[in-house]
């Protein structure tokens, strides 16, 4: 979102009373944002191919159920990992035909859902292949199947999102000893596995990697059709991963980036011969989503002024634990939601958990924060509202759509706070006494 529509949804959000001492710490997701960049991505990838390209959002960085409905208003499918990211999916109204099931350890039962569905899906490894073997064999619907493969192309930045090392634990290798013609039989001997999927990995990979591994896996894909006699992987599906530029405003790398690297490394995959599949998640969202929370208190300690906030650990759990890698722009209004100015005064501001690294940030430069003041903390608009961590029994923020229409900042209720109730239910609190025995 720009910094003029950001200024003007922190405003109108304090003035509706979505952040309030009652509500101390709420999100916005900018719903023409999100327009905008599933129609740059469907631009990039219509510039360079004519073949039909189903983009499949990943459910992950945002399991919303309206947020998948908008995406799916805009013309993408979804990618799931879960039954309940598929149920997610299904209740958006995804149509099966638009859905892709990864995961690394799916059940039979997923499997015989799925297939009975009508839900494309990727095998990760040999005995799921196997267990899908089991399902065709006895009559189930063939959706179309793909296998993921791991070309081990090599990491990026952030070894946690790394998912094509040579030791990964997705998909099924592609260098290992034997494994190409492992790969390479299994479809011969199946000629309903009809595509291939692939997924590098996402934050801290370079577009150069990520290409790297698409190209190991068009070019596998020719050799299984040219060893077939003919297009029998006829879809490709490249997941996603394209990373987010965390720094600054600028939407960096764009997804146009992108496709024409693919157009120049894999030029045989946008020929029209292959469908494709995408399944970015991250790239889609961060950059459209705001977490507001107010300032609690402001402090000192040896010399440093700490904000006490009420958003920490449980909206940015990452970005605690791990601030190298996901570092977070923050930004800073009064208790009118109107930007604060100042010199910029070294301080840290912090969540409201109980334990001392729950820090949005440390020694940032920002106006001096007083108890009563507004910090955003910009590009969270995937993963970092939608997945919750429990700590200190935190709630759920609520998470409201923002649109402008005639001059006035609209809100609709994406998912309401969490009450002290559900947490208190959530913890059994209907089986009080189920401990003491009779």
């Amino acid at each position: 979102m720009t910094v003029d529509r950001r200024d003007r949804a922190v405003r109108a959000a304090v003035e509706q009373g979505l952040l309030s001492e009652d509500q101390p710490v709420t999100a916005l997701i900018d719903v023409a944002g999100i327009r905008s960049s599933v129609a740059a991505l469907r631009a990039a990838f219509a510039a360079v191919t004519d073949a039909p390209v189903l983009h499949a959002f990943a459910v992950k960085a945002a399991p919303l159920v309206p947020v998948l409905a908008l995406l799916h208003a805009e013309g993408m499918g979804a990618e799931v990992a879960s039954p309940g990211e598929l149920a997610l999916a299904r209740a958006a109204g995804v149509p099966a035909g638009s859905i892709v099931l990864d995961s690394p350890a799916k059940t039979v039962a997923e499997l015989r859902e799925a297939l009975g569905l009508g839900i494309a899906v990727n095998a990760d490894n040999w005995q799921e292949l196997a267990r899908v073997d089991d399902l065709v064999a006895a009559g189930h619907t063939v959706p179309p199947l793909g296998l993921r493969v791991n070309p081990q192309v090599g990491g990026g930045s952030i070894g946690a999102l790394s998912t094509a090392t040579p030791t990964s634990k997705f998909g099924v290798t592609l260098r290992d000893e034997g494994s190409r013609e492992r790969v390479v039989r299994a479809c011969l001997e199946r000629p309903w596995l009809t595509r291939l999927h692939t997924h590098s990995g996402s934050q801290g990979m370079a577009l150069t990697r990520m290409t790297e591994g698409v190209l190991a896996v068009y070019e596998l894909a020719e050799e299984i059709n040219a060893a077939a006699g003919r297009r029998q992987i006829d879809t490709i599906d490249i997941g996603g991963g394209l990373p987010v530029n965390f720094a600054s405003e600028e939407h960096t790398p764009a997804f146009a980036d992108y496709t024409a690297l693919l157009r120049e490394r894999v030029p045989g995959l946008l020929d029209g011969r292959y469908g494709l599949v995408t399944e970015f998640g991250r790239s889609l969202l961060a950059k459209h989503g705001t977490v507001l929370a107010r300032v609690e208190y402001a402090k000192s300690a040896g010399s440093r002024p700490i904000a006490v906030t009420h958003a920490g650990v449980q909206v940015a759990t990452r970005t605690v634990y791990d601030p190298l890698s996901w570092p977070l722009r923050i930004a800073a209004y009064d208790a009118k939601g109107l930007p604060k100015a100042g010199p910029g005064v070294e301080q840290d501001v912090a969540g409201p958990a109980c334990f001392a690294g729950d820090l949005l940030a440390e020694k940032r430069a920002l106006p001096l924060l007083e108890s009563g003041d507004v910090i955003a903390a910009l590009d969270t608009g995937a993963y970092y509202f939608s997945s919750h961590y429990g700590y200190n029994s935190l709630p759920r923020t609520a998470v409201h759509g923002f649109t402008e229409a005639d001059g006035e900042v609209r809100f609709t209720t994406v998912r309401t706070a969490q009450s002290v109730e559900s947490i208190v239910a959530e913890a059994g609190g209907a089986r009080r006494d189920a401990l003491l025995g009779r």
